[in-house]
């Protein structure tokens, strides 16, 4: 009787063990990358890594709830610009409170909450459509207040990023001497994108498995249901909308220390949109999916212009055919139609399915004996 007990658990075990290993030497290999990808890679990694965990923050918000939002972009551009004047010092002729990188990239992050938090009575009343029109505002809002907020933002030309400075370690251009490997501003930044990202999404993970995430679920699958159950389902809205803009706010400043310089116009309505590409590409309601398709949105114009020279019908801006940016957008936009169509739940859907796949034999195997 002990043996046929302990055959299903003796399965269970050989199943995780491997994905153990797999996360091991990901994790090896992701932390080795530094030492010798060049300064291109990296760059484009850490836009990778901002985009998965703003991914993330609006795949709470819409996969996992339900709620439309258009206005991502904005709470973005909050946790860029907030990270700016909080440690700028105004040298420049603009405002800056001269405060640690540290103590400014968490208040910036918390502004970003503050300004989901006061546009939450809307989101915690309104859904879909009137949520994603009413959301889409606050871009225009943004927009507006970034081009003409001079002293704030710098205007049209944007404003310089102040480097982080933690532990010691100034996240800037300065090389740093590790195993005789100099380190610039991307090197030290890939590691700090790595916690931020492994942080965002065990944080998410374990909200999506809680209680907090099967009310979410069950507000998304039928809101009246939820609400006879006793979920406060405004509440709930409110609160997730906050949480996703927080996440938006340290992708804008996790953004904001990659690019070195803040510009107005890349926080506009397309931004919006890619994220909304993101989560239907990777899979709705999925941490890895966010996480997937960040990487791959995000990727995928850096690697148009750096081989546009190679490609067919792709070429620099300026020179004829069809730009990098462009390519990227129509090529992302027939991945979300084919995704629709082929496969709804993501690109994620089909390794879930596997893996339940490899599970279940296992124990059925062990039931029978």
């Amino acid at each position: 009787m002990s043996d046929l007990l302990a055959r299903p658990v003796a399965a269970r075990a050989a199943l995780i063990r491997p994905r153990t290993w797999v996360w091991a030497v990901a994790g090896v290999v992701l932390a080795a990358f530094p030492f010798y990808l060049d300064r291109f890679w990296l760059q484009a990694g850490l836009f990778a890594m901002a985009a998965a965990i703003g991914a993330i923050g609006i795949n709470l918000l819409t996969g996992a709830t339900g709620q439309l939002s258009m206005g991502h972009a904005f709470f973005l551009a909050v946790g860029a610009y907030g990270y700016c004047a909080f440690a700028g010092d105004g040298a420049d002729g603009l405002t800056g409170l001269g405060l640690p990188g540290w103590l400014a990239a968490v208040l910036a992050v918390a502004l970003a909450g503050l300004a989901g938090g006061v546009f939450s009575p809307i989101a915690g009343r309104l859904r879909g459509a009137y949520l994603g029109i009413a959301t889409l505002a606050l871009i225009f809002i943004g927009q507006h207040v970034l081009f003409n907020a001079h002293d704030l933002t710098g205007g049209f030309n944007g404003r310089a990023v102040p480097p982080l400075s933690l532990f010691g370690i100034t996240f800037d251009d300065h090389e740093l001497l590790v195993a005789q490997i100099p380190f610039g501003s991307a090197e030290k930044l890939w590691y700090l994108g790595l916690v931020l990202l492994l942080a965002g999404a065990l944080f998410a993970r374990g909200v999506l498995r809680g209680r907090p995430g099967r009310a979410m679920n069950a507000i998304r699958d039928h809101r009246i249901a939820a609400g006879v159950m006793g979920i406060p389902v405004a509440r709930y809205r409110a609160a997730v909308f906050v949480l996703s803009s927080m996440y938006a706010g340290l992708a804008g400043v996790l953004l904001a220390l990659v690019f070195q310089r803040t510009v107005p116009e890349y926080f506009g309505m397309m931004l919006s949109l890619e994220y909304l590409a993101m989560i239907v590409i990777g899979g709705l309601g999925s941490v890895a999916g966010a996480v997937v398709g960040g990487v791959f949105v995000s990727l995928l114009p850096q690697l148009l212009n750096r081989y546009s020279d190679v490609l067919p019908l792709v070429s620099a801006p300026g020179t004829g055919g069809i730009a990098p940016g462009e390519a990227s957008r129509y090529l992302y936009g027939a991945a979300v139609v084919a995704v629709v169509l082929f496969l709804p739940g993501g690109l994620v859907r089909p390794a879930a399915r596997k893996t339940k796949r490899t599970a279940q034999p296992s124990h059925s195997s062990g039931e029978e004996r």
